[in-house]
């Protein structure tokens, strides 16, 4: 039978933890160690052993708003009394409704219809099948390709594999069994850099040359997320918007890492001043609370699969609209509209520059940059994982690096004392670490 956490000891819970729970990226005989967590609020995590970490990670990018936001609370606990759940396929809603709206008005023109789902990775799976369905319906069954750059990542689920950077990227280990597309070189030119035009060159070679068979070209706009961390310059996405439309190819933006003001835009194709054909959100959607995501797409594109055959888009999640969730991203969105988000996260921006600075002296640091409310030290070589996780939690801060990366995305709510004591335990553990 199974025990509740109240009935468990802490060594008890972490026994069955190791035996039987399979965490992400871990392995079930040699799991790097977790940390129990007793309750979360604001920007603190607090374990079971009565220690208190700063989260420096947002939960993978999510929690904007810090934990247990009572207007986020109160939002679930209202639906929750009215009704948590009903399927989407012929009914609807009200919370489903109102977060459509919201979105339509707050993202780039043009975007005006809405497919809610589940959560990133199927996102990146439903802008896949609606462009490759989209050229079917056009009378190009030919163009079922994609093209996207190295660099990338795209999700776990298998379709969403196949566009993440083939060698350096978590998955190839299936590129045996995946489809095979086209990558461009993955952008060189910094967000802050003067533009080389030679940038697109790469690109442009293999969207000419692929046009016929080509149904869009998928990437994450000016941030490569977990492929990287890497900040590219935003005139490689007004060439790519460019480039796309001479080809007749769609462009799918995969915000879900980017979307609602991480970058220091809304949404990171604004820094380029472009509308993307598809766009995929998702994390900081309901600010954390619940898993969701959506996919945006123009008249065009459903116009176009609704009218050819066999008439309606192949796609239907069980728990597609959630009203909980709707509800929960209502209330978020209207949380990061009412603030004065973007002052916060340009503020954390110079915060993060100013205190992640004393990186770029140690001989094990390759790079540090930051974008908005993202900091990133790259360092020469892979970190030891184990040590360095340990490392973050014994200063009271949690940070989740990953390969050569040690990088955060605080929480938009987070203190300049916070702050402080987050980059300062970062420049010590990297201190550490970088020393040749």
């Amino acid at each position: 039978m199974a025990a509740s956490q109240t009935s468990m000891n802490l060594q008890a819970l972490l026994h069955y933890d190791r035996e039987h729970l399979w965490h992400p990226y871990a392995s079930m005989t040699d799991p790097l160690p977790v940390y129990p967590v007793q309750s979360a609020s604001g920007v603190r995590i607090r374990l079971m052993d009565g220690r208190e970490l700063i989260d420096g990670m947002a939960s993978w990018w999510s929690v904007i708003h810090g934990y247990s936001h009572p207007v986020l609370v109160q939002a679930l606990q209202e639906q929750a009394g009215r009704m948590a759940h009903v399927m989407f396929g012929g009914l609807t809603h009200a919370p489903a409704v109102e977060l459509a709206k919201l979105l339509v008005e707050m993202t780039p023109a043009g975007l005006d219809k809405v497919f809610l789902c589940d959560s990133g990775s199927v996102a990146v799976e439903v802008a896949m099948k609606m462009a490759i369905q989209y050229q079917h319906a056009s009378g190009h069954p030919e163009r079922s390709r994609f093209l996207t750059l190295c660099g990338g990542y795209h999700g776990d689920t298998f379709h969403a594999m196949s566009v993440c950077d083939p060698v350096g990227g978590m998955h190839h280990l299936y590129s045996t069994v995946l489809p095979q597309y086209f990558f461009a070189d993955r952008p060189q030119c910094r967000f802050s850099d003067p533009w080389d035009s030679r940038d697109i060159d790469s690109f442009a070679r293999l969207i000419e040359e692929h046009r016929q068979e080509l149904c869009a070209v998928i990437l994450e706009p000016i941030v490569q997320g977990a492929g990287g961390m890497r900040f590219y310059h935003p005139e490689y996405l007004r060439q790519v918007r460019a480039l796309c439309d001479q080809s007749q190819v769609l462009l799918i933006a995969d915000e879900i890492a980017t979307g609602f003001g991480r970058s220091g835009e809304l949404f990171a194709c604004n820094h380029a001043d472009i509308s993307p054909d598809i766009m995929c959100l998702g994390k900081a959607l309901t600010g954390g609370m619940m898993t969701l995501a959506a996919v945006l797409c123009t008249d065009q594109v459903a116009t176009t699969i609704s009218t050819g055959s066999p008439g309606v888009f192949m796609h239907g999640p069980t728990f597609m609209a959630n009203p909980l969730a709707c509800q929960v991203a209502c209330a978020s969105i209207g949380l990061l509209l009412e603030s004065d988000w973007q002052q916060k996260v340009h503020h954390i921006g110079q915060l993060l520059e100013q205190g992640l600075r004393p990186c770029r002296e140690f001989a094990g640091v390759q790079d540090v940059r930051v974008l908005g409310a993202i900091g990133v030290v790259e360092m020469k070589e892979p970190v030891a994982m184990r040590e360095i996780q340990a490392a973050f939690v014994e200063r009271g801060v949690w940070v989740r690096p990953f390969g050569r990366l040690v990088y955060v995305m605080p929480p938009y709510c987070m203190d300049e004392d916070d702050l402080h004591s987050l980059t300062t335990a970062i420049v010590e553990v990297v201190a550490r670490e970088g020393r040749p």
